[in-house]
Formats: structure tokens, sequence, C-alpha cells
């Protein structure tokens, strides 16, 4: 069976509120943000590939890393360099940032992939998860133009696509709790996230 939809880890934020230190490699449990979401996504898809500004901080990690190819200060432009340096059609686009990604919720995404979807998101009647969802290369071109309008927010790209949504309830069956959807800024999400660790 030829891969449909490979792995995007979006390496390319600033880190402000972790006083400026890569959150990428912070740890929990002795492993860094990063690699907890590369180990999920390794058994989920022939490949992966990272997005950063700076390909040589994450070279080490073993995986491609491609670095963005629209300057804008975006998850919208990593999405983009990482549809672009794909194989497949699909991607499935996650912040390295998210420690809990459970396989089951990345599985119902892929599984949720159909031809005339360019984009199939979380949704939970008022909120996406943008971070969190597969894109098709369709989207390439509109991002661009999105972009070279000054228009950063990734949700508003959703207006000009055909977007499947997939409702929490269909994660809560594999992710009763929706840490899946975790994702840490600050130290208070980083110790939050040693905490649930810990308890579990």
């Amino acid at each position: 069976m030829i891969a449909t939809c490979s792995g995007v880890i979006l390496a390319g934020g600033q880190s402000s509120r972790m006083g400026g230190e890569n959150k990428a490699f912070v740890e929990i449990g002795g492993v860094s943000l990063i690699q907890r979401v590369i180990d999920t996504l390794a058994s989920l898809f022939e490949e992966v590939c990272i997005v950063s500004k700076d390909a040589s901080i994450f070279n080490r990690l073993g995986l491609k890393v491609v670095e963005d190819i629209l300057d804008a200060q975006s998850p919208l432009s990593g999405i983009h360099a990482g549809l672009a340096s794909i194989s497949t059609e699909y991607a499935f686009c996650v912040g390295c940032d998210t420690p809990f990604m459970k396989k089951g919720v990345v599985e119902i995404l892929k599984h949720a992939v159909e031809p005339e979807a360019d984009v199939i998101v979380p949704f939970s009647g008022t909120y996406y998860q943008p971070l969190c969802a597969v894109y098709s290369k369709r989207c390439v071109p509109i991002i661009e133009d999105q972009l070279k309008k000054g228009d950063m927010k990734v949700d508003h790209l959703f207006d000009r696509l055909n977007v499947k949504t997939v409702s929490y309830d269909t994660f809560k069956q594999v992710d009763p709790d929706l840490v899946s959807f975790f994702n840490i800024n600050a130290s208070s999400d980083l110790r939050l996230a040693e905490k649930r660790l810990a308890d579990s």
C-alpha cells in the first residue's frame, strides 16, 4: 500500500515564554518534548520530518529537517514548508511541544483522510486544533497567498478550503482526557506536564 500521509513536526516557535530556552529540548521524565513526539509519529508514518527556522539545531535527531521557505512568524510557514517537502499528498502536522500525543488520535485523523478534504482537523464545536491536523498539498498556494496578505492565523485558512472536522467525542474514545491537545508554552505548563506524568 502506498503511503498517503507523512508526519510533520513543527519546531519553529520562539520559546519566548520559556525563558528563551528552546522548548523542543526541554525534558519531562528524562525525555525531550520533541523526542516524545518523534517516538509517537515514527511508528505511524514512513516519512517524518521536522520544520524549523534553523535546521542545524535538529540535525542530530536523525530525521529529515527542513527550514521555513516563507519568512513569517506563524505556524502556517511551518505547515507550508512541511507540505512542500514531503513525498505524500497529505501531512499530519503537529507542534513539537505536545508530549502526550496519543497514537490513537493520530490514527483517527489518518483514517479520516478522503480525496476531497483539504484539511482534517479536530473540532470541539467552537474551537479547532489546527496544530494537530492533517493538511493536503493543495493548501500550499492558499497558505502562500494568505501570508503574503499578512494574515498569520492558521484557522483563517479554513475559510478558503474544504475542511473535514472530527468531533472531540471521537477522540475521547482513545484519549478520554484529550491530553493529546495539551501543549507546553510556558513554565507553568511544564509543571502541569510533569505532574501529569508523575500521576500516570
